[in-house]
């Protein structure tokens, strides 16, 4: 059964066609990477699917009961401890304990210690701020998560520890997940299904499903698969451009 369907989907920024004929299914469970060169409207795409922005045409369609967005800059408040923010997801209902206990075991999933908790922002690392928005989003316990390009200023080491963090809670298939990268190799360790967004924004181009789940695959399986795609998948033929970004 699909979490999230996007139909027929096109958009315009100032009059110039940036997403056209976009139609895209994500099954519950299942998270799906969407690469693409840069400028090709990714992002703009998850804003449209997330309402954060609306389409110029077409048809979204959401089966699941709430999501919760990851963008690329962490997107705290300044004024508010990491704890604070974090609890900015849960619903005023919750009693100070059950808030409590929601807290701190976002916290925990997201590999915080207590101790930051009472710490501001700028009190953070990078790695730390990019762990409490991703806290907020678990806190949040949505059934369905965006990810846009999150871990892009990222140190190799933390990037991959993030990876882990959403392999277990999003890619293990307890929740569904739309998420975007210029990382093909982050791409196929942590999603069921790489989608390729067409270099203009015109549809899909095609999409290739990743043999085990997400949690299953070693390195040298996440090499080979990366090595054909980008050498002997025409799919792909484009996607060269997807590290340009972090070679500038």
């Amino acid at each position: 059964m699909s979490a999230l369907t996007l139909n027929d989907i096109g958009h315009a920024f100032l009059g110039r066609t940036v997403l056209d004929r976009v139609t895209l299914d994500i099954g519950e469970g299942e998270l799906v990477a969407l690469v693409g060169p840069s400028g090709c409207g990714k992002s703009t795409l998850l804003h449209i699917a997330a309402g954060l922005v609306e389409p110029r045409h077409g048809r979204i369609n959401r089966t699941y009961g709430r999501h919760a967005v990851v963008f690329q800059e962490p997107r705290l408040l300044p004024w508010a401890t990491a704890r604070k923010n974090i609890g900015m997801a849960l619903p005023e209902r919750l009693s100070v304990r059950d808030r409590h206990d929601r807290i701190l075991a976002a916290a925990a999933a997201a590999a915080l210690e207590g101790e930051d908790l009472d710490k501001y922002p700028v009190q953070l690392s990078g790695g730390m701020k990019q762990r409490t928005a991703i806290a907020r989003a678990l806190a949040s316990e949505a059934d369905f998560l965006f990810f846009d390009e999150p871990f892009t200023a990222l140190d190799p080491a933390l990037r991959r520890h993030m990876q882990d963090i959403v392999i277990g809670h999003v890619g293990s298939g307890k929740r569904g997940g739309l998420f975007i990268t210029h990382d093909m190799a982050e791409a196929v360790r942590i999603a069921h299904r790489v989608v390729v967004l067409d270099r203009r924004g015109n549809g899909i181009s095609g999409k290739r499903h990743i043999s085990l789940m997400p949690g299953e695959r070693d390195e040298r399986m996440v090499f080979e698969t990366v090595q054909h795609f980008m050498k002997q998948d025409p799919l792909f033929r484009h996607v060269e451009e997807l590290d340009e970004r972090r070679a500038g």
